[in-house]
């Protein structure tokens, strides 16, 4: 049925709802082929859930590989995910992600302000399986100083997410973490890097109230946000689509509510849902997530479900059939004095040694150093059917001195403003720290005595911790003989609590190879693209490698641009 609309006030080439990776992504790449794009963000800032983020790029065969001396064939990579994804293993979705990584790399890093740093040393998680990489598969936008991208982009951008940064200040993962772990070790080099970055820090929070050295997320915003700009992208915020308009069977434009009232918007090409997915949904949490109503995500307000729900509206179907319903991240919840609670992501403390996540039993479930979605897959898989989904992690005196223990940071941050507020449970001996909190004391005592036994001497026999390049990337290379193991063996002992959560969702409106939405009939349904989040994952709800969020969301939102491009226009 056509719905008629009133005269509009204005008319684009495309349309794009949402401002994360994949919908500026798709901005920028259909500006660049000359259409008139125009970004609609809800939010009064721009990023969503990727400002938030670690910023790493899955795109594997990217010329930055090439240019450090590494190609690999592409069957190497199709092999890696066939083995991983097994029946979820869609070809098509697959091969166009294959082949289009690479010249999104290279169209944004060669034409752009979005420039990237190679991953020479990221592995992929599954090392035992065929095909898995051991570096420069991945990339990293490049740090930036925001005074370089302009008070435009400053007024755009959201902020660096509290919890996943020191008083504010993004810390990178590579050779920027190093320097900081190495200065509370008390190395010079360390101290001096530590002391640098910080001093430059508090500088720019004095003079400009906010921190200005950009990397992970915020540089990757801040970067696209400046190569919208740039090929004059138009970027409004705070304006939510409420209502997509239809031409017969063709999305032709849409209804946005604005601070200036309601607003007619046609798009002559398409419209690119880029929303965030649904991980603050409850009701649809509810009805595809183990333990729905407990669920704790690090996407933001925003990420409630809209673009899922305007996709369906039309004829779009959510599909739910994948491995899992979102992409799974250990995190803790931490209570500041105002009564706000932050949810912190337990991604790099799990590997380094002299730590074990147990359930409340006292015994372990997992091999700890593996990805942050295996940790809380098994978490889920080994709660017994009505208790609360939930583990510790666990360490020694010498640990939390020397290493994070979730939002704990190591010396000579002091452990009592964590302490005081509950976050951090200590304990003079292993049972009294089970009795801190509700684990089993004997469980607990037996377990860090078996693993503390197999700990000297390099081996993990219950869960094989350490024997994958993963594994051994995120311990510490000075801990021999594996530098994922240590033994817990100096009191005090420690232990955070951590629940599932989650950096957004992998289920999401099916899609073809080039981003169109699909109706119940697997068929495109016309002028309708989704990417990120809003799409349902090309991964199939596995998580084989870091960056494999936000390197298809580029990625689709590359070829969303191209297709755009390519697409006829109505009169």
């Amino acid at each position: 049925m056509t719905t008629r609309t009133p005269s509009p006030a204005e008319t684009y080439d495309v349309i794009v709802a949402g401002s994360g990776a994949g919908g500026l992504a798709a901005a920028v790449a259909a500006a660049h082929r000359g259409l008139r794009v125009v970004v609609l963000e809800r939010a009064a800032v721009c990023g969503g859930a990727t400002a938030w983020s670690g910023g790493w790029i899955w795109a594997p065969g990217n010329p930055l590989a090439r240019a450090d001396g590494v190609r690999e064939d592409t069957d190497e990579f199709r092999t890696y995910l066939n083995a991983v994804l097994g029946n979820d293993f869609h070809p098509a979705r697959v091969d166009a992600f294959l082949a289009a990584a690479p010249e999104m790399v290279r169209f944004f890093h060669e034409r752009t302000a979005l420039k990237f740093v190679p991953g020479a040393k990221i592995c992929d998680i599954y090392g035992d399986l065929p095909g898995a990489g051991t570096g420069h598969r991945s990339v990293a936008p490049a740090p930036v100083d925001l005074r370089e991208l302009g008070d435009d982009v400053a007024r755009l951008l959201r902020r660096q997410l509290y919890e996943t940064s020191f008083l504010g200040l993004g810390i990178m993962a590579g050779d920027d973490l190093g320097g900081f772990l190495a200065a509370s070790r008390g190395d010079v080099r360390g101290l001096l890097h530590a002391t640098r970055r910080v001093s430059r820090h508090m500088f720019d929070l004095v003079t400009r109230r906010r921190g200005m050295q950009l990397v992970n997320g915020t540089a990757l915003v801040g970067r696209l946000l400046r190569a919208a700009l740039d090929a004059g992208v138009a970027i409004r915020t705070s304006a939510r689509v409420s209502r997509l308009i239809r031409d017969g069977d063709t999305v032709a434009g849409v209804e946005a509510s604005t601070p200036d009232g309601q607003l007619i918007l046609i798009a002559r090409r398409g419209v690119v849902l880029a929303t965030g997915g649904f991980p603050r949904d409850e009701n649809r949490r509810r009805a595809v997530f183990p333990h729905g109503e407990k669920h704790w995500t690090l996407a933001p307000e925003t990420a409630d479900g809209s673009g899922v729900a305007l996709g369906e509206s039309v004829g779009g179907r959510l599909r739910t059939d994948l491995r899992s319903p979102a992409a799974w991240c250990p995190v803790s919840l931490v209570p500041y004095a105002t009564g706000r609670t932050g949810v912190f992501p337990h991604i790099m403390d799990r590997a380094k040694p002299g730590s074990i996540g147990v359930l409340r039993t006292g015994r372990r479930f997992v091999n700890e150093a593996n990805g942050y979605y295996d940790y809380v897959s098994a978490m889920l898989a080994a709660t017994p059917e009505g208790e609360p989904a939930e583990a510790w992690q666990i360490a020694d005196a010498r640990y939390v001195r020397r290493y994070p223990l979730g939002m704990v940071k190591p010396r000579p941050i002091p452990l009592f403003p964590y302490l005081r507020n509950g976050y951090l449970k200590r304990g003079r001996t292993l049972e009294e720290l089970a009795r801190t909190c509700g684990i089993d004391p004997a469980g607990l005592v037996d377990t860090v005595a078996r693993f503390n036994a197999a700990a000297r001497r390099g081996e993990d026999p219950e869960f094989g911790r350490g024997s994958t390049p993963f594994n051994r990337y995120g311990g510490d290379r000075s801990v021999g003989p594996n530098p994922s193991l240590a033994p817990l063996e100096k009191a005090p002992f420690y232990a955070v609590k951590v629940v599932p959560g989650s950096f957004g969702t992998f289920a999401g409106l099916g899609t073809d190879e080039a981003s169109r939405v699909l109706d119940d009939e697997d068929q495109p349904i016309p002028g309708l693209y989704a990417v990120g989040c809003d799409q349902a994952s090309v991964m199939g709800g596995h998580y084989p490698a870091g960056g494999i969020n936000l390197g298809p969301a580029l990625t689709f939102g590359w070829l969303a641009a191209q297709d755009l491009a390519r697409a006829e226009v109505p009169a």
